[in-house]
């Protein structure tokens, strides 16, 4: 890994010499824009609008036009003028309790090495971070930005966790959620068990990306078959995908016998009469929904807005 930063934090008077590197990595593939006719590469000039003519990234400056129209042009010494945080010091503004942090606010993470023969005091922040178990709020200036960042420990390493502001975050509200009924306590009960059916620990290795590993597997078979393009493949069949969910009881009820949570025999031994609290919640929830002649959801809605 390269260094994308160097300099200190300032941790009250006490200063720790770091490097910066990117922590994550993007492994999608990447693919050229190409000419459909004959395969030729798509290139993109920067022309200008009043002269025509190409321009070269360094004679480019930065433009701002106002709701009025008018035109303000910016250039890289006048970005120098403005208040930003000390470029090669990372201060510490307080530290505050790791729950209090909304993950939605979370942007890039970036990993912090010692940049010192003597890494003590970086050894000491990150011993102190963990044991008090909360995250130091910091001012983090790269290629001329400012940010809030989050300063934590994973696996006794320091990691630097931009966040955005406040005002960054859309606020969400969504006229379909208006009026909506509070779901019923057997609806609530069956969810709830199914969710005890699907929990585990949290191993982010047994997840991949099936869909890179099939583009890349099709990009290889492509490669092999020495034409450059990809062999017609035969059409999957369709899948079959559930109209809207009518009744919930009923797909929760299917849920969990896809999960292998017998609800309505016993505890797979053959033993159909000990059934657990919450396999008798399900079945007799299942059971009262079968008695039930079928309704559409609208009319039913609409009986109970106007009783």
């Amino acid at each position: 890994m390269r260094a994308i930063w160097k300099g200190s934090i300032a941790f009250g008077l006490v200063n720790v010499p770091v490097k910066i590197y990117t922590a994550t990595e993007d492994h999608d593939i990447r693919f050229h824009q190409v000419h459909a006719k004959d395969g030729g590469r798509i290139k993109y000039d920067r022309v200008c609008t009043v002269c025509g003519k190409s321009v070269q990234y360094a004679d480019i400056d930065k433009a701002y036009e106002s709701p009025e129209g008018e035109k303000i042009i910016l250039t890289d010494e006048d970005f120098a003028k403005l208040p930003a945080a000390e470029k090669h010091e990372v201060p510490v503004l307080q530290f505050v309790p790791s729950e209090q942090i909304d993950p939605i606010l979370f942007d890039k993470s970036y990993y912090l090495e010692p940049d010192s023969n003597t890494p003590k005091a970086y050894v000491l922040l990150a011993t102190t971070l963990e044991r008090i178990d909360r995250v130091a709020l910091v001012h983090f200036t790269l290629r001329q930005k400012t940010r809030l960042a989050a300063l934590r420990v994973r696996d006794g390493m320091l990691v630097l966790q931009t966040l955005l502001w406040p005002d960054e975050v859309r606020a969400a509200e969504f006229e379909s959620l208006d009026g909506v009924a509070e779901p019923k306590p057997q609806e609530i009960k069956m969810a709830e068990t199914l969710v005890e059916t699907m929990s585990d620990d949290f191993d982010p290795g047994q997840y991949t990306d099936e869909y890179q590993i099939e583009l890349k597997r099709l990009l290889d078979e492509a490669i092999a078959s020495g034409t450059g393009k990809v062999a017609d493949q035969p059409e999957a069949a369709p899948t079959a995908i559930d109209a809207e969910v009518v009744d919930l009881v009923a797909a929760l009820q299917r849920s969990l016998e896809a999960s292998g949570r017998r609800t309505t025999s016993g505890n797979g031994s053959g033993d159909s009469k000990k059934a657990t609290p919450a396999k008798k919640t399900v079945a007799k929830a299942a059971k009262k929904t079968a008695e039930k002649p079928a309704k559409k959801p609208a009319k039913k809605a609409v009986a109970r807005k106007g009783a």
